[in-house]
């Protein structure tokens, strides 16, 4: 149950990250572009990205790692349908948490450091 909602989450961020840059959203360069400025502003910790982008880093590396937890060679297709799940993952994460950090960033130059916003 967990890892369908999990895989229905990830088909349903990517779905709404791709028709939001046709709609006029952001395009895949600006996005990609917005990558490094994440990750410093999170090491900075100005963005409160962490996690996200720890997980996003570890299903980086489990899909260019050659171990597998359902191995190609002896399965087939069957072994290929964990990394596509997990690049599908992380192609909608990767949208989704770009998105989120250009609006941080957008909206960032509105606040005033120590006041409250209601």
């Amino acid at each position: 149950m967990g890892k369908t909602l999990k895989r229905s989450a990830a088909f349903t961020a990517l779905a709404r990250a791709l028709a939001a840059g046709a709609r006029g959203g952001p395009s895949l360069g600006t996005r990609l572009a917005a990558l490094p400025r994440m990750i410093r502003a999170t090491a900075r910790g100005e963005y409160d990205g962490g996690l996200r982008i720890a997980l996003m880093t570890a299903a980086t590396a489990y899909i260019v790692s050659p171990i597998d937890l359902i191995p190609e060679f002896p399965l087939g297709i069957f072994g290929l349908a964990d990394d596509a799940v997990m690049v599908t993952w992380l192609a909608g994460s990767v949208l989704a948490e770009t998105q989120r950090f250009l609006e941080w960033e957008a909206h960032r130059s509105s606040v005033v450091p120590g006041q409250v916003i209601p």
